[in-house]
């Protein structure tokens, strides 16, 4: 009798940004919630003279969503300079992928390979000196291809 299959859990998750070819990432950084994996394909619409009853559907152009990463921590300002590097040059991209483990929390389960990323918004985190806790960002990243890459289980 084969395994029941395990579902795929969204809370073990890493996100690897790596800007150049040296292989190095960009920063280490934990976040607590991604959101913005996602591709939607237009579809176009054609109606064939005298065919009332079909309509044609063909394939259009592929988007892509933006990537968002909230509540991160981390003990530097790699982010910061990736977002002033972006600024001052333009065509400066980073390739980025999102992780994701199995519920043991080190099997690697998929990575979303994000290529040519860009960051368009980085949040600081709210300061209360009352408050005595960590200091959390927000990123967002633009990117121009999405792909999956399935690992064996």
């Amino acid at each position: 009798m084969a395994a029941q299959p395990y579902p795929f859990t969204n809370f073990n998750f890493a996100v690897e940004i790596n800007r150049g070819d040296d292989a190095k990432p960009l920063v280490n950084a934990a976040f607590a919630e991604c959101d913005g994996l996602e591709a939607n394909m237009e579809v176009k619409t054609i109606r064939e003279g005298g065919a009332n009853d079909r309509q044609i559907r063909l394939n259009g152009m592929v988007s892509y969503g933006q990537l968002t990463l909230k509540r991160g921590m981390t003990d530097n300002f790699d982010l910061w300079r990736w977002f002033k590097d972006s600024v001052a040059n333009p065509r400066l991209r980073a390739n980025a992928e999102v992780v994701l483990f199995a519920a043991d929390g080190s099997t690697v389960r998929a990575r979303f390979q994000l290529s040519r990323c860009v960051p368009v918004k980085l949040k600081a985190p709210a300061l209360n000196a009352r408050d005595g806790q960590v200091a959390i960002e927000e990123l967002q990243v633009a990117y121009e291809t999405l792909a999956l890459k399935e690992l064996d289980a």
